[in-house]
């Protein structure tokens, strides 16, 4: 019998969850549309890798003190910071789109510009993320955070093709602007919140960026899982080539590449929603590692087919891998995590997290630039199980790591009951 998620219980939460959701689906809708969008008015493959570029780098720049911010600072105030910005960026690309004065490189500069909200953003919404919960319920929290994102996820690709080719490019880049109001709402109606902070003397400062490195490299299981995390996605990150598998390959239109860009989100929503219902997961160092090798295999599969059904079967399986790992290793690295430090953790990890997929995007775009899309995939595909099994001759703990071990983490014990 289906029972109502823990976390979804507590007022505060579930209105950060709704608000996310709206969003994300508007934030999903805008990436594959601007993938949709380079291809049109560039079909170089390395076109799409530079939208790589245009992510990692302010994310590698600004993450680390965005993560001291979060830790120095209310973690509530910088989100409504981050989203009002990154809304008025979306409404900016639309305005260029309408007009008419859209080229690749004003898509650059704003996505750029949205890295930098991001790196500012990621560390203080994902540190808050305990501060609303009660340790008992982080784990299932993380599960709902992580399916709203997917949800999102469905929604957004799908509904860009429809959008595109109902009303036009720019109509995408004005709903994703508008979407951000939702979260903005949510996060008022939450009030304050309270935190952990970081001693008043570090601050946002080197010293303070230079404790949280030095916590995670204190800590195997979370550089580890990072590391396992970053490996993986940048050898399997087949996201940028779907327009050209799409159109070249599987011979397909735009609506098809939304419902195809939509299938790992199908897969991980599934998965995330299975988990929700699990109240204690057991062996997740094995559960961790073994995903991460079927999303290898999945991807290898994508690269060798042509049939646009067995494609989408397996970017649906590499999402429901990809969801289990995220909802494990997530719940690894915020439990093992100190409230006062979470921002710079997080941070950290979003470097490891975001890095992996954007980087992973440019040497795709090489790869396919010179051999071709598929051969990029199934090369990324290899690479990913190669890596993975690497990342545990490294660091063989991982798949001795059970759950039960002793937690860190937790909401401060002074935040009210709701």
């Amino acid at each position: 019998m289906l029972h109502i998620p823990p976390s979804l219980k507590h007022k505060k939460f579930f209105y950060l969850w709704l608000g996310q959701l709206i969003s994300i689906t508007g934030t999903q809708m805008q990436i594959w549309a601007l993938f949709w969008h380079i291809n049109q008015l560039n079909d170089n493959p390395m076109a799409l890798g530079g939208i790589g570029v245009a992510r990692i780098v302010p994310v590698i720049i600004f993450s680390l003190i965005g993560g001291a911010l979060a830790d120095s600072m209310d973690r509530r105030k910088v989100m409504m910071t981050t989203q009002t910005i990154a809304a008025l960026l979306a409404l900016s690309l639309g305005l260029l789109t309408q007009f008419g004065n859209i080229t690749i490189w004003h898509i650059y500069v704003i996505t750029a510009l949205q890295a930098v909200a991001v790196a500012f953003d990621g560390p203080s919404r994902q540190a808050l993320v305990p501060n609303l919960l009660p340790k008992k319920d982080l784990a299932n929290g993380f599960s709902m955070t992580f399916t709203a994102f997917q949800i999102g996820g469905v929604l957004g690709p799908a509904l860009s093709g429809v959008v595109i080719a109902m009303a036009g490019q720019a109509a995408v880049y004005y709903f994703n602007g508008i979407s951000f109001a939702a979260v903005l709402i949510r996060l008022f109606l939450i009030g304050n919140v309270p935190q952990s902070f970081a001693e008043k003397a570090a601050g946002v400062s080197m010293e303070a960026i230079r404790e949280g490195v030095r916590f995670i490299l204190g800590k195997p299981i979370i550089f580890s899982s990072m590391m396992l995390d970053f490996v993986a996605t940048f050898f399997a990150s087949a996201s940028t080539l779907m327009p050209i598998i799409a159109t070249d390959v599987l011979k397909v239109g735009v609506v098809e590449y939304g419902y195809l860009s939509a299938a790992p989100a199908v897969g991980a929503v599934i998965v995330a929603l299975i988990m929700s219902q699990v109240r204690e997961i057991r062996r997740q160092g094995p559960i961790f590692v073994g995903a991460v090798i079927v999303f290898g295999v999945a991807t290898l599969i994508f690269g060798l087919t042509k049939s646009f059904m067995i494609a989408w079967l397996a970017i649906a399986t590499t999402g429901a891998a990809d969801g289990v790992s995220t909802i494990i290793r997530n719940t690894i690295r915020q439990l093992q995590t100190p409230d006062h430090v979470r921002g710079r953790m997080t941070s950290i990890n979003q470097i490891f997290f975001q890095g992996g997929p954007q980087l992973g995007e440019i040497e795709a775009g090489a790869v396919a630039q010179f051999f071709g899309a598929p051969f990029a995939v199934i090369t990324g595909g290899i690479g990913c199980i190669v890596g993975t099994l690497a990342i545990i001759w490294k660091w063989p703990h991982l798949l001795k790591y059970n759950g039960d071990e002793p937690m860190l983490a937790g909401a401060p014990a002074q935040a009210p009951a709701d």
